[in-house]
């Protein structure tokens, strides 16, 4: 039994440890939507987070750990910077504005000659795996989950709902504004992160707008009415590929069309409920 389980994984660790990376991803974006914003910055503050970690372990060779703290505070900080003039955008505009934050870090790395430029990083040491992508989630599924049951949480859902009602009733609406960028950009520089501990290898162009859309897609699929929605809609939309394998060349044309359905049918997501609220 243990032989077929390690036959398994070794066959398919590629697509369990982009579940398990595209589920914290998911989870940075529903943290966003959460207060009612619309960014399509995850990809950036990603490739931050992963250029960052695997810089300082290439180049350094520090341990993962403090690699991964660093792979958080980077992006989070950029986040900090960029959330005071961004965040006075709402809908639209707000995504109008990261998707030029997203484009602006691509160039970057782009140009980056120390951290390989165009032909992108490699030789990064493979650390982390299943145990700390999925611990990562589990995490963070857990703490999300309690913050969205908790007075803060009904904070989040008034903003969603009626932002300027929930302004009247006392909600320091810039306040948790950046702080959900701030919180989502750590996560998604966390999940780069272990991203490029697993593959080995980083370029630029991982981290640009179809990126930015695919994470955006987790929580369009699944819903925001609960943590774990959007880590649904990441699983399915990333096993769809592998599961639509063989009717080749038409599989993208099927996996985009049980999307479209999808958002048609079901507007809020195919986990559309919300979970219990306490205190």
């Amino acid at each position: 039994m243990w032989e077929a389980l390690d036959d398994f994984y070794w066959t398919y660790q590629s697509l369990i440890h982009a579940i398990g990376v595209n589920g914290i991803l998911a989870l940075s974006v529903y943290v966003v939507l959460a207060v009612g914003q619309l960014s399509l910055g995850q990809a950036a503050f990603m490739g931050v987070g992963a250029y960052t970690g695997a810089l300082l372990s290439v180049k350094f060779g520090v341990p993962f750990g403090v690699a991964m703290l660093a792979s958080a505070v980077v992006p989070a900080l950029l986040a900090l910077v960029v959330g005071g003039p961004t965040l006075r955008l709402t809908g639209v505009y707000l995504a109008i504005a990261t998707i030029g934050l997203g484009e602006i870090t691509r160039i970057v790395f782009l140009n980056w000659d120390y951290a390989g430029g165009a032909l992108g990083l490699s030789s990064i040491p493979e650390r982390g795996g299943v145990l700390a992508i999925y611990g990562t989630l589990v995490v963070l599924l857990v703490g999300l989950t309690l913050v969205a049951r908790s007075r803060v949480g009904r904070a989040m859902e008034a903003m969603r709902e009626d932002e300027a009602a929930a302004g009247v009733m006392g909600v320091n609406l810039p306040r948790y504004r950046l702080v959900a960028l701030v919180v989502s950009s750590a996560m998604a520089g966390v999940a780069g992160c272990l991203s490029a501990h697993v593959s080995s290898f980083i370029g630029p162009n991982e981290y640009g707008f179809e990126a930015a859309v695919t994470i955006l897609s987790y929580a369009l699929l699944g819903g925001i009415g609960s943590p774990l929605a959007p880590v649904l809609g990441s699983t399915i939309l990333t096993l769809l590929p592998e599961v639509l394998r063989p009717l080749a060349d038409f599989r993208l044309m099927v996996n985009g069309l049980i999307i479209v359905l999808a958002v048609l049918f079901m507007p809020r997501g195919i986990l559309p409920w919300r979970i219990a609220r306490t205190g």
